[in-house]
């Protein structure tokens, strides 16, 4: 019996790998498949090793602060995985945590598939060649990335973006509304604050109080936010009572609430590219921690943060960084969508073209190659 052992961090990562638990149980049924997972991976089916909010941990300041437990989460992943020898060892994104255990255990001849592209290219680059030597395969969601990494000689596959298949091409915001239970006479704003402890402190204010700006210009406007737990929804839903903003909380339901918004405000990360392919005009913040803002900032390379704007390569968001996020000129910018058409019709031409590129099946030709990888260690 095939084992695979596949370790994701955050949401993010649990979404991805329960994608991927699917498409590798359809193809063997009888897989052994042991995780660092989240519930998107436990209800796909594996043998749950640690959870994913054991690594919810973002900023370089946050890291340093949090090193020894980290430490000790990735000794102990590294040694189950070490016994246990799988055919495969598949690390889902959080590359500075699940790098270090794919390469010590590669070096042990376990085959080691990374899965979601470390961002070398846009920081830390003279890193990307070391990979070649330390995992078997790299599966990347964007076509620049496979070849940014093929140019240092990592065996690299681009499977396209998961979320990319998972949202219709077509837009239905009325539909959604009426599947989420809100008004489809009125017209909607998301506020999506991120999902991790550090990201809801430094977001959820901020977007709540941009809310009530949006709101003194355009008093017809609704607000609709997504959590990714249901505490993340109570700490949202009571700092919203707080301020005295009226706001409907959903939990888990990120590409819906997206989908039923006229426009949406959030943290920079994976749900900018969900907001993409649902078609959903941006507004992208994101704080740091000041010393973690100032080092990062010295370290990339590319002029934007957002995903979007990187495919594009223009704004195609607007995009507010650490003291520029601010709730009036955030407000303006959701403003300026809510009362442009011409130019949401031209975002929503442009995303199309993006979420067409990307729509290729990720799960199933990612489990493919992942099986490839894993049968080339068994021998067959």
């Amino acid at each position: 019996m095939l084992h695979i052992g596949i370790v994701a961090g955050e949401s993010s990562g649990d979404q991805l790998g329960g994608a991927l638990i699917d498409a590798l149980r359809r193809r063997e049924p009888d897989l052994r498949i042991t995780a660092m997972a989240g519930p998107k991976m436990r209800a796909a089916g594996c043998e749950v090793i640690a959870g994913v909010d054991e690594l919810s941990v973002m900023g370089l300041v946050e890291v340093v602060r949090n090193y020894p437990r980290l430490r000790r989460l990735r000794e102990r992943i590294y040694d189950y995985y070490a016994t246990a020898r799988p055919d495969v060892f598949v690390g889902i994104d959080v590359p500075d945590f699940v790098m270090n255990i794919e390469a010590r255990l590669h070096r042990t001849g376990i085959k080691a598939v990374h899965y979601v592209a470390p961002q070398t290219w846009a920081w830390r680059q003279s890193r990307a060649a070391g990979l070649a030597d330390n995992i078997d395969l790299l599966l990347t969601l964007f076509p620049f990335e496979a070849k940014f990494f093929e140019q240092h000689g990592v065996t690299t596959t681009f499977v396209g973006h998961p979320v990319a298949d998972r949202i219709p091409l077509r837009r239905d915001a009325i539909g959604e509304r009426g599947r989420l239970g809100l008004d489809t006479e009125r017209r909607y704003v998301a506020l999506m604050p991120g999902s991790r402890r550090q990201e809801l402190n430094r977001h959820v204010d901020l977007f709540l109080a941009t809310a009530q700006a949006v709101r003194r210009a355009e008093p017809d406007i609704s607000f609709v936010a997504n959590a990714v737990t249901a505490e993340a929804a109570q700490f949202v839903s009571a700092r919203a009572a707080a301020c005295g903003l009226s706001l409907t909380v959903k939990t888990g339901e990120s590409h819906a609430v997206l989908r039923a918004s006229d426009a949406a405000l959030v943290a920079s990360g994976t749900v900018t590219m969900e907001g993409l392919f649902a078609k959903t005009p941006l507004v992208v913040a994101y704080k740091l921690a000041p010393l973690s803002f100032s080092i990062m900032k010295r370290m990339v390379k590319v002029p934007f943060i957002a995903m979007p704007n990187l495919l594009e390569g223009d704004e195609l968001v607007p995009e507010f960084l650490q003291g520029a996020a601010q709730p009036e000129p955030m407000a303006a910018a959701l403003l300026a969508w809510l009362r442009d058409d011409a130019k949401v019709r031209r975002y929503e031409d442009r995303c199309t073209k993006h979420h067409q590129l990307l729509r290729r099946g990720a799960a199933d030709v990612a489990a493919q190659r992942i099986l490839s990888v894993a049968r080339a260690e068994e021998g067959r």
